[in-house]
């Protein structure tokens, strides 16, 4: 083979740019990798997770976070947020066109901004929050089906350079991986929310409430602790449905759903039974305790008024049952029929009251 200036061909022509070849063999090895675990996975957690260390491998930013588009409310949260003072901004939102994040959101377009003091688009809300000073940033939307779902944003590379075009084009390839992954995670969470939870009120529904009921006992017979229940019906509400429509009275039952939500602990699982019956499961519960939320619960419905964006200004009221395993049941068919029976008491009599089994 034909030298030059006493050196093999081979050896003039490949060392030149080896950092590079390098790099570009991990580029190609990082997306093969994510492509792999981004199509395993339908945990929207995971796969959001999987995408910030693969950024973190590939690109070396200091500090970066992963949005998610809020369509109805036109505005970003930070879903994941990686770096410095990161606490501090995870509760930040963005409106839609808002900062550099929220422009590529709203234009759908990747971007690059080298020096963020010549951008005005530049939001510096963020650097106040946390004590952070942004110098270059590359934010890219995550696209799919013509649907921005929300966009990465990397802020600062490790080294204190700015970002370059060659960044901005594999992160964009990255993110078309990751949109069609958050997709399917999406849309997988929300067939699985459809099988448990009521359209209308979006509490649990009653096919969860029998699955749920049935652990929850044999937990409590495996580590001898009470599980109560509260059982409401509502006092009148066939008058809401017949005076002012079936419309009005499904918002009604969706009212009623959020005031009892905002009255339960986390722990605690809300139920639409059907119709215009309730059931809260209260794993852990002495039934004095769920006595004392059912009253607190039949108090806020009594002195609520429902309806007001409609103009109606409804009030009513509702009769409470509550029963606790294993006091006054041996299974979970029976602690629904006990609770039942006690909140039939309150409905055949008074209205408006708690009964105990």
């Amino acid at each position: 083979m034909e030298s030059v200036k006493g050196q093999n061909r081979s050896e003039y022509c490949y060392p030149a740019d080896t950092g590079e070849l390098q790099r570009k063999r991990l580029q190609v090895t990082t997306f093969n990798e994510i492509g792999k675990a981004l199509t395993s996975s339908l945990d929207l957690r995971e796969v959001l997770n999987i995408v910030m260390d693969k950024i973190r491998e590939l690109l070396h930013p200091k500090n970066w976070s992963l949005l998610l588009l809020n369509e109805e409310a036109r505005e970003l949260r930070f879903e994941i947020v990686v770096g410095p003072g990161s606490e501090k901004i995870k509760d930040l939102r963005l409106k839609l066109g808002e900062g550099v994040a929220g422009w590529v959101a709203r234009e759908r377009r990747p971007l690059l901004v080298a020096d963020v003091s010549k951008d005005p688009r530049f939001w510096k809300k963020a650097d106040e929050v946390s004590n952070f000073t942004t110098q270059s940033i590359i934010c890219v939307p995550l696209v799919t089906r013509g649907k921005c779902l929300g966009v990465i944003e990397l802020i600062n590379e490790v080294e204190e350079k700015s970002f370059v075009e060659d960044d901005l084009l594999v992160l964009t390839t990255l993110a078309d991986y990751t949109a069609i992954a958050i997709e399917n995670a999406i849309f997988f969470n929300r067939v699985q929310e459809l099988t448990i939870t009521d359209d209308l009120t979006k509490l649990y529904n009653s096919r969860f409430l029998h699955s749920r009921l049935e652990y929850e006992v044999e937990r409590a017979k495996r580590f001898k602790n009470p599980v109560s229940m509260i059982f409401l019906d509502l006092d009148f509400f066939k008058e809401v449905n017949d005076s002012f429509g079936h419309l009005r009275g499904s918002q009604l039952l969706k009212e009623v759903a959020q005031l009892i939500i905002g009255l339960i602990r986390n722990v605690d699982m809300a139920c639409r039974y059907g119709g215009d019956e309730f059931i809260i499961m209260m794993p852990e519960t002495q039934k004095e305790n769920a006595v004392v939320v059912a009253e607190k619960i039949r108090v806020a419905i009594r002195e609520a008024t429902f309806l007001r964006d409609d103009g109606i200004n409804v009030r009513l009221t509702g009769s409470f049952g509550v029963a606790c395993f294993p006091e006054d049941a041996c299974d979970k068919d029976g602690l629904i029929q006990m609770a039942d029976n006690a909140m039939y008491k309150v409905k055949t009599t008074t209205k408006d009251g708690v009964a105990k089994a």
